[in-house]
Protein backbone atom coordinates (compact mmCIF):
# COMPACT_ATOMS: atom_id res chain seq x y z
CA UNK A 1 0.00 0.00 0.00
CA UNK A 2 1.49 3.24 -0.68
CA UNK A 3 0.57 6.69 1.09
CA UNK A 4 -0.56 8.98 -1.30
CA UNK A 5 -2.61 11.19 0.45
CA UNK A 6 -3.82 11.94 3.97
CA UNK A 7 -7.24 12.29 3.38
CA UNK A 8 -10.09 10.41 5.21
CA UNK A 9 -11.53 7.21 3.78
CA UNK A 10 -14.95 7.18 3.70
CA UNK A 11 -17.20 6.18 6.76
CA UNK A 12 -20.58 6.24 5.18
CA UNK A 13 -21.20 3.73 1.61
CA UNK A 14 -24.92 4.98 0.13
CA UNK A 15 -26.74 1.92 -0.62
CA UNK A 16 -29.44 2.00 -3.64
CA UNK A 17 -32.09 0.33 -4.34
CA UNK A 18 -31.94 -1.69 -7.75
CA UNK A 19 -33.48 0.03 -10.53
CA UNK A 20 -34.77 3.03 -8.67
CA UNK A 21 -34.29 5.25 -11.34
CA UNK A 22 -36.34 3.46 -13.07
CA UNK A 23 -38.93 2.45 -10.92
CA UNK A 24 -39.29 6.31 -10.25
CA UNK A 25 -40.13 7.08 -13.53
CA UNK A 26 -43.03 5.06 -13.61
CA UNK A 27 -46.34 6.69 -12.80
CA UNK A 28 -47.89 3.97 -10.86
CA UNK A 29 -44.90 2.70 -9.56
CA UNK A 30 -44.63 1.71 -5.89
CA UNK A 31 -42.65 5.10 -4.39
CA UNK A 32 -39.12 3.88 -3.94
CA UNK A 33 -37.78 4.30 -0.20
CA UNK A 34 -34.66 6.99 0.26
CA UNK A 35 -30.92 5.72 -0.23
CA UNK A 36 -30.15 4.06 3.12
CA UNK A 37 -26.83 5.19 4.61
CA UNK A 38 -25.67 2.11 6.18
CA UNK A 39 -22.05 2.64 8.02
CA UNK A 40 -19.07 1.04 7.37
CA UNK A 41 -16.26 0.56 9.91
CA UNK A 42 -13.18 2.42 9.42
CA UNK A 43 -10.55 -0.12 9.52
CA UNK A 44 -7.35 2.56 8.46
CA UNK A 45 -5.29 5.19 10.37
CA UNK A 46 -2.02 6.70 10.36
CA UNK A 47 0.31 7.78 13.26
CA UNK A 48 2.59 10.05 12.96
CA UNK A 49 5.92 9.85 14.08
CA UNK A 50 8.41 13.03 14.73
CA UNK A 51 11.64 12.53 15.12
CA UNK A 52 14.54 14.52 17.24
CA UNK A 53 13.39 17.80 15.97
CA UNK A 54 16.30 19.57 17.91
CA UNK A 55 18.17 21.25 15.17
CA UNK A 56 14.77 22.89 13.86
CA UNK A 57 15.27 24.66 17.19
CA UNK A 58 18.74 25.25 17.78
CA UNK A 59 18.91 28.78 18.37
CA UNK A 60 22.12 28.99 16.74
CA UNK A 61 20.06 27.62 13.50
CA UNK A 62 18.20 30.99 13.45
CA UNK A 63 18.64 34.33 11.68
CA UNK A 64 18.95 35.91 14.60
CA UNK A 65 22.38 34.25 15.39
CA UNK A 66 23.20 34.53 11.45
CA UNK A 67 22.31 31.61 9.99
CA UNK A 68 21.14 32.15 6.36
CA UNK A 69 17.19 30.89 7.76
CA UNK A 70 15.00 30.09 10.27
CA UNK A 71 15.06 26.78 10.67
CA UNK A 72 12.37 27.11 13.37
CA UNK A 73 9.86 27.43 10.67
CA UNK A 74 10.49 23.97 9.38
CA UNK A 75 9.10 22.97 12.53
CA UNK A 76 6.38 24.73 12.60
CA UNK A 77 5.57 23.89 8.85
CA UNK A 78 6.24 19.97 9.89
CA UNK A 79 3.55 20.65 12.99
CA UNK A 80 1.23 22.24 10.61
CA UNK A 81 1.07 19.41 8.12
CA UNK A 82 0.29 17.15 11.17
CA UNK A 83 -2.34 19.38 12.19
CA UNK A 84 -4.03 19.42 9.01
CA UNK A 85 -4.21 15.86 8.24
CA UNK A 86 -5.36 14.73 11.86
CA UNK A 87 -8.56 13.18 11.93
CA UNK A 88 -10.43 15.23 14.00
CA UNK A 89 -9.82 17.68 10.54
CA UNK A 90 -10.85 15.29 7.94
CA UNK A 91 -7.44 13.92 7.70
CA UNK A 92 -6.27 10.37 8.95
CA UNK A 93 -3.82 11.16 11.66
CA UNK A 94 -4.86 9.53 14.55
CA UNK A 95 -1.99 9.77 16.96
CA UNK A 96 1.04 11.67 17.17
CA UNK A 97 4.36 10.68 18.79
CA UNK A 98 7.74 12.95 19.41
CA UNK A 99 10.18 10.76 19.96
CA UNK A 100 12.00 12.99 22.21
CA UNK A 101 15.39 15.93 21.99
CA UNK A 102 12.58 18.26 20.99
CA UNK A 103 14.80 21.08 21.36
CA UNK A 104 19.10 21.27 21.93
CA UNK A 105 20.52 23.32 24.62
CA UNK A 106 20.10 23.01 28.60
CA UNK A 107 20.14 25.38 31.25
CA UNK A 108 22.40 23.83 33.89
CA UNK A 109 26.31 22.91 33.94
CA UNK A 110 24.95 19.86 35.97
CA UNK A 111 21.58 19.16 37.83
CA UNK A 112 21.62 18.97 41.72
CA UNK A 113 19.89 15.61 42.15
CA UNK A 114 23.28 14.28 40.34
CA UNK A 115 25.77 16.51 42.77
CA UNK A 116 23.92 15.34 45.48
CA UNK A 117 24.42 11.97 44.85
CA UNK A 118 28.06 12.54 44.20
CA UNK A 119 28.44 12.39 40.59
CA UNK A 120 31.23 14.90 39.26
CA UNK A 121 31.70 16.92 36.12
CA UNK A 122 34.56 17.54 34.02
CA UNK A 123 35.40 19.90 30.99
CA UNK A 124 34.61 18.45 27.51
CA UNK A 125 36.47 20.98 24.72
CA UNK A 126 34.20 19.74 21.79
CA UNK A 127 30.87 19.11 23.46
CA UNK A 128 30.81 22.19 25.39
CA UNK A 129 31.50 24.64 22.32
CA UNK A 130 28.40 23.04 20.83
CA UNK A 131 26.15 22.21 23.84
CA UNK A 132 27.37 25.10 26.40
CA UNK A 133 23.97 26.01 28.63
CA UNK A 134 21.98 29.11 27.68
CA UNK A 135 19.31 30.44 28.66
CA UNK A 136 18.45 30.83 25.51
CA UNK A 137 17.00 27.34 25.62
CA UNK A 138 13.82 29.26 27.83
CA UNK A 139 13.79 32.11 25.62
CA UNK A 140 14.23 30.83 21.69
CA UNK A 141 13.50 26.85 21.36
CA UNK A 142 11.12 25.67 24.17
CA UNK A 143 8.63 28.82 23.24
CA UNK A 144 8.74 27.43 19.55
CA UNK A 145 8.35 23.87 20.54
CA UNK A 146 5.37 24.99 22.97
CA UNK A 147 4.48 26.76 19.69
CA UNK A 148 4.25 24.20 16.99
CA UNK A 149 2.44 22.02 19.57
CA UNK A 150 -0.33 24.02 20.38
CA UNK A 151 -1.22 23.63 17.04
CA UNK A 152 -2.08 20.10 17.85
CA UNK A 153 -3.23 20.74 21.26
CA UNK A 154 -7.19 19.96 21.80
CA UNK A 155 -6.87 18.06 18.65
CA UNK A 156 -6.04 14.25 18.56
CA UNK A 157 -4.08 12.30 21.53
CA UNK A 158 -0.51 12.47 21.24
CA UNK A 159 2.66 11.72 23.45
CA UNK A 160 5.81 13.69 23.85
CA UNK A 161 8.82 11.94 25.61
CA UNK A 162 11.93 13.30 26.77
CA UNK A 163 15.45 12.97 24.84
CA UNK A 164 19.02 13.46 26.44
CA UNK A 165 18.96 17.21 24.68
CA UNK A 166 15.45 17.94 26.66
CA UNK A 167 16.87 17.55 30.17
CA UNK A 168 17.82 20.47 32.16
CA UNK A 169 21.66 19.34 32.46
CA UNK A 170 23.82 17.48 29.79
CA UNK A 171 27.11 17.30 31.94
CA UNK A 172 30.26 14.76 30.86
CA UNK A 173 31.39 12.57 33.50
CA UNK A 174 34.73 12.63 34.87
CA UNK A 175 34.34 8.11 34.58
CA UNK A 176 34.50 8.71 30.79
CA UNK A 177 36.95 12.03 30.25
CA UNK A 178 37.42 13.36 26.82
CA UNK A 179 40.55 12.91 25.06
CA UNK A 180 39.98 14.50 21.83
CA UNK A 181 40.20 18.50 22.26
CA UNK A 182 39.65 19.23 18.83
CA UNK A 183 37.40 17.58 15.78
CA UNK A 184 40.51 16.64 14.12
CA UNK A 185 41.52 14.52 17.06
CA UNK A 186 38.38 12.54 16.60
CA UNK A 187 38.27 9.02 16.31
CA UNK A 188 35.04 7.64 14.64
CA UNK A 189 35.71 4.24 15.74
CA UNK A 190 36.09 4.71 19.27
CA UNK A 191 33.84 7.69 20.06
CA UNK A 192 33.46 7.05 23.98
CA UNK A 193 37.52 7.65 24.16
CA UNK A 194 37.38 10.63 21.91
CA UNK A 195 34.54 12.94 23.15
CA UNK A 196 33.98 11.54 26.60
CA UNK A 197 30.30 9.92 27.47
CA UNK A 198 27.60 12.73 28.49
CA UNK A 199 24.78 12.37 30.41
CA UNK A 200 21.40 14.29 31.35
CA UNK A 201 20.06 15.24 34.51
CA UNK A 202 17.22 17.40 35.58
CA UNK A 203 13.53 17.85 34.28
CA UNK A 204 12.20 20.72 35.13
CA UNK A 205 12.39 22.48 31.51
CA UNK A 206 10.87 19.39 30.09
CA UNK A 207 7.89 19.55 33.01
CA UNK A 208 7.10 23.23 32.78
CA UNK A 209 6.82 22.62 28.25
CA UNK A 210 5.02 19.16 28.42
CA UNK A 211 4.57 17.79 32.26
CA UNK A 212 1.43 16.28 32.83
CA UNK A 213 -0.31 19.38 34.69
CA UNK A 214 0.16 21.51 31.76
CA UNK A 215 -2.74 23.04 29.33
CA UNK A 216 -1.57 20.00 26.64
CA UNK A 217 -2.27 17.32 28.87
CA UNK A 218 -4.19 18.09 32.24
CA UNK A 219 -7.92 17.00 32.26
CA UNK A 220 -7.59 15.20 28.45
CA UNK A 221 -9.65 12.41 28.82
CA UNK A 222 -7.32 10.13 26.69
CA UNK A 223 -4.33 11.49 28.55
CA UNK A 224 -4.66 8.26 31.15
CA UNK A 225 -1.30 7.88 33.20
CA UNK A 226 1.66 10.02 34.15
CA UNK A 227 4.86 9.09 36.43
CA UNK A 228 7.53 11.60 37.34
CA UNK A 229 5.59 14.56 36.83
CA UNK A 230 5.02 13.51 32.94
CA UNK A 231 8.51 12.64 32.15
CA UNK A 232 6.50 9.17 31.65
CA UNK A 233 3.18 9.22 30.35
CA UNK A 234 0.31 6.74 29.20
CA UNK A 235 -2.29 7.68 26.59
CA UNK A 236 -5.57 5.85 25.20
CA UNK A 237 -6.80 6.16 21.46
CA UNK A 238 -9.30 4.36 19.21
CA UNK A 239 -8.70 3.81 16.00
CA UNK A 240 -8.79 1.13 13.34
CA UNK A 241 -11.56 -0.52 15.30
CA UNK A 242 -9.58 -1.04 18.21
CA UNK A 243 -8.49 0.53 21.59
CA UNK A 244 -4.93 1.42 21.62
CA UNK A 245 -2.56 2.03 24.81
CA UNK A 246 0.42 4.13 24.37
CA UNK A 247 2.94 4.69 26.97
CA UNK A 248 6.03 7.34 26.29
CA UNK A 249 8.93 6.41 28.72
CA UNK A 250 11.53 8.64 29.15
CA UNK A 251 15.60 8.67 28.15
CA UNK A 252 17.04 5.09 29.56
CA UNK A 253 14.36 4.88 32.12
CA UNK A 254 14.89 3.62 35.71
CA UNK A 255 12.96 0.62 37.05
CA UNK A 256 10.87 2.98 38.82
CA UNK A 257 9.31 4.28 35.17
CA UNK A 258 9.28 0.11 33.81
CA UNK A 259 7.07 -0.73 37.13
CA UNK A 260 4.87 2.35 36.76
CA UNK A 261 4.53 1.83 32.70
CA UNK A 262 3.32 -2.15 33.77
CA UNK A 263 1.10 -1.50 36.41
CA UNK A 264 -0.70 1.16 33.53
CA UNK A 265 -0.75 -2.16 30.80
CA UNK A 266 -2.26 -3.84 34.22
CA UNK A 267 -4.76 -1.50 33.98
CA UNK A 268 -5.82 -1.83 30.53
CA UNK A 269 -6.21 -5.27 30.34
CA UNK A 270 -6.15 -6.60 26.52
CA UNK A 271 -5.03 -3.42 24.79
CA UNK A 272 -2.96 -3.50 22.10
CA UNK A 273 -0.08 -1.55 23.38
CA UNK A 274 2.77 1.04 21.76
CA UNK A 275 5.71 2.15 23.27
CA UNK A 276 7.56 5.22 22.44
CA UNK A 277 10.86 6.20 24.36
CA UNK A 278 14.08 8.11 22.96
CA UNK A 279 16.97 5.84 22.65
CA UNK A 280 16.32 1.95 22.56
CA UNK A 281 17.93 0.70 19.19
CA UNK A 282 21.19 1.77 16.59
CA UNK A 283 20.68 2.31 12.72
CA UNK A 284 21.95 -1.57 12.69
CA UNK A 285 19.01 -2.57 14.39
CA UNK A 286 20.87 -3.72 17.54
CA UNK A 287 19.85 -2.65 20.87
CA UNK A 288 22.32 -1.10 22.06
CA UNK A 289 22.86 2.67 23.44
CA UNK A 290 24.76 5.39 22.10
CA UNK A 291 28.21 5.13 22.90
CA UNK A 292 28.74 8.85 24.16
CA UNK A 293 25.08 8.93 25.81
CA UNK A 294 25.71 5.82 27.56
CA UNK A 295 22.60 6.28 30.76
CA UNK A 296 23.22 3.28 32.16
CA UNK A 297 27.60 3.56 31.51
CA UNK A 298 27.11 6.78 34.05
CA UNK A 299 24.55 5.85 36.41
CA UNK A 300 23.24 2.61 37.00
CA UNK A 301 19.90 4.01 38.26
CA UNK A 302 19.20 3.82 34.28
CA UNK A 303 18.60 1.07 32.09
CA UNK A 304 20.11 0.30 28.66
CA UNK A 305 17.64 -0.16 26.07
CA UNK A 306 18.68 -3.93 26.51
CA UNK A 307 17.07 -3.91 29.76
CA UNK A 308 14.45 -1.85 28.87
CA UNK A 309 13.51 -5.31 26.59
CA UNK A 310 14.15 -7.53 28.73
CA UNK A 311 12.56 -6.32 32.00
CA UNK A 312 9.70 -4.94 30.25
CA UNK A 313 8.89 -4.90 26.44
CA UNK A 314 9.49 -8.76 26.44
CA UNK A 315 7.67 -9.32 29.46
CA UNK A 316 4.49 -7.72 28.57
CA UNK A 317 2.48 -9.27 25.92
CA UNK A 318 0.39 -6.61 25.46
CA UNK A 319 3.29 -4.73 23.98
CA UNK A 320 3.06 -5.25 19.95
CA UNK A 321 4.98 -2.05 18.63
CA UNK A 322 7.98 0.31 19.59
CA UNK A 323 9.06 3.50 18.61
CA UNK A 324 12.60 4.87 19.17
CA UNK A 325 14.57 8.20 18.18
CA UNK A 326 18.05 8.87 19.40
CA UNK A 327 19.94 7.25 16.97
CA UNK A 328 20.75 9.11 13.59
CA UNK A 329 19.40 6.78 10.88
CA UNK A 330 16.37 4.29 10.37
CA UNK A 331 16.05 0.62 11.05
CA UNK A 332 13.47 -1.83 12.40
CA UNK A 333 13.41 -5.62 13.93
CA UNK A 334 11.10 -8.04 15.09
CA UNK A 335 11.47 -9.91 17.93
CA UNK A 336 9.52 -12.52 19.92
CA UNK A 337 7.74 -11.71 23.32
CA UNK A 338 7.92 -14.07 26.44
CA UNK A 339 5.05 -15.14 24.74
CA UNK A 340 6.28 -16.01 21.84
CA UNK A 341 4.63 -13.06 20.07
CA UNK A 342 6.12 -10.55 17.47
CA UNK A 343 7.63 -7.36 18.53
CA UNK A 344 7.89 -5.06 16.03
CA UNK A 345 10.70 -2.37 16.66
CA UNK A 346 11.37 0.94 14.92
CA UNK A 347 14.12 3.61 14.36
CA UNK A 348 13.66 6.83 12.79
CA UNK A 349 16.32 9.56 13.78
CA UNK A 350 16.60 12.37 10.65
CA UNK A 351 18.22 15.19 12.55
CA UNK A 352 21.87 14.78 11.19
CA UNK A 353 20.20 15.47 7.17
CA UNK A 354 21.32 18.46 6.10
CA UNK A 355 20.80 19.48 2.70
CA UNK A 356 18.98 22.44 3.26
CA UNK A 357 22.04 24.08 5.16
CA UNK A 358 24.08 23.31 1.88
CA UNK A 359 21.85 24.54 -0.11
CA UNK A 360 21.60 27.76 1.31
CA UNK A 361 25.96 28.16 1.61
CA UNK A 362 26.20 26.73 5.10
CA UNK A 363 29.90 25.72 6.16
CA UNK A 364 31.34 23.58 9.04
CA UNK A 365 34.23 21.87 10.45
CA UNK A 366 30.92 19.40 11.32
CA UNK A 367 28.23 18.87 9.09
CA UNK A 368 25.05 20.47 10.19
CA UNK A 369 22.05 18.71 10.55
CA UNK A 370 18.69 20.64 10.18
CA UNK A 371 16.29 17.51 9.40
CA UNK A 372 15.35 18.74 6.18
CA UNK A 373 11.59 18.04 7.17
CA UNK A 374 11.53 14.27 7.36
CA UNK A 375 8.84 12.99 9.38
CA UNK A 376 7.52 8.90 9.34
CA UNK A 377 3.97 8.20 8.75
CA UNK A 378 3.01 4.94 10.11
CA UNK A 379 -0.41 3.83 8.62
CA UNK A 380 -2.08 0.68 9.29
CA UNK A 381 -4.73 -1.33 7.69
CA UNK A 382 -6.89 -3.25 9.76
CA UNK A 383 -9.15 -4.34 7.08
CA UNK A 384 -6.86 -6.52 5.00
CA UNK A 385 -6.79 -10.59 5.95
CA UNK A 386 -3.31 -10.08 7.80
CA UNK A 387 -3.47 -6.49 9.55
CA UNK A 388 -0.76 -4.20 7.66
CA UNK A 389 1.55 -1.52 8.85
CA UNK A 390 2.89 0.76 5.94
CA UNK A 391 6.24 2.81 7.18
CA UNK A 392 6.93 6.02 5.03
CA UNK A 393 8.72 8.85 5.16
CA UNK A 394 7.88 12.36 4.40
CA UNK A 395 9.29 15.48 3.97
CA UNK A 396 7.10 18.59 4.84
CA UNK A 397 9.53 20.66 3.28
CA UNK A 398 10.22 18.85 -0.17
CA UNK A 399 6.45 17.80 0.12
CA UNK A 400 7.24 14.70 -1.15
CA UNK A 401 7.96 11.03 0.25
CA UNK A 402 11.05 9.66 0.04
CA UNK A 403 10.57 7.14 -2.66
CA UNK A 404 9.40 10.11 -5.18
CA UNK A 405 12.70 11.81 -4.29
CA UNK A 406 15.44 11.23 -6.92
CA UNK A 407 17.93 12.51 -5.24
CA UNK A 408 17.21 10.91 -1.87
CA UNK A 409 19.81 8.04 -1.81
CA UNK A 410 22.55 10.44 -3.25
CA UNK A 411 21.80 12.99 -0.63
CA UNK A 412 21.62 10.81 2.62
CA UNK A 413 22.94 7.45 1.64
CA UNK A 414 26.76 7.73 1.78
CA UNK A 415 26.19 9.16 6.25
CA UNK A 416 23.89 6.64 7.28
CA UNK A 417 23.65 3.34 5.14
CA UNK A 418 26.70 3.78 2.25
CA UNK A 419 27.06 0.03 1.99
CA UNK A 420 23.55 -0.12 0.97
CA UNK A 421 22.28 0.27 -2.75
CA UNK A 422 20.35 3.07 -3.92
CA UNK A 423 17.09 0.57 -3.86
CA UNK A 424 17.71 -1.07 -0.91
CA UNK A 425 18.39 2.47 0.63
CA UNK A 426 15.18 3.49 -0.38
CA UNK A 427 13.58 0.15 1.42
CA UNK A 428 14.84 1.59 5.09
CA UNK A 429 12.06 4.28 4.70
CA UNK A 430 9.47 2.75 2.85
CA UNK A 431 8.25 -0.71 3.67
CA UNK A 432 5.14 -2.47 4.63
CA UNK A 433 5.25 -4.66 8.43
CA UNK A 434 2.69 -7.74 7.44
CA UNK A 435 1.25 -7.73 11.58
CA UNK A 436 0.98 -11.67 12.42
CA UNK A 437 -1.27 -12.70 14.80
CA UNK A 438 -2.50 -9.35 15.82
CA UNK A 439 -5.78 -10.57 15.30
CA UNK A 440 -5.22 -14.06 17.15
CA UNK A 441 -3.46 -11.60 20.27
CA UNK A 442 -6.00 -8.76 20.46
CA UNK A 443 -9.32 -10.11 19.21
CA UNK A 444 -11.26 -8.72 15.66
CA UNK A 445 -11.95 -5.11 15.23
Amino acid sequence: MRFLALTRRPRIVPVLVALAGLAAACTNATPVPAPVEVPVADTAFTIAVLPDTQNYLDYTHQTAEGFPFDANEMFLEQMQFVADNLESEGGEIAFVSSLGDVWQHQTLAMDEEHKARGFERVPNPIMDAHFAPTEKVKTVEMPKAHEGFSLIAGKTPFSVVPGNHDYDSMWTSAKFPPQASSPAEVDPNDLKTSLGVVHPGGLDNFRSVFGADTAFFKDQPWYVASHDGGADSAQVFEAGGYRFLHIGLQFDPPDASLEWAASVIAKYPGLPTIVSTHDYMTKEGERLPNPIVDGHAVDPINNSPEMVWEKLISQQDQIFLVLCGHEHGQAWRVDDNASGNPVWQVLADYQDRGQTAKDAGVQSAWPVGIGDGWMRLMSFDFGKDVPELTVETYSTYYRKQSRDMAEYAGWYKAAEKPDLTDEAFHEEDDYVLLLDGFRSRFGTP
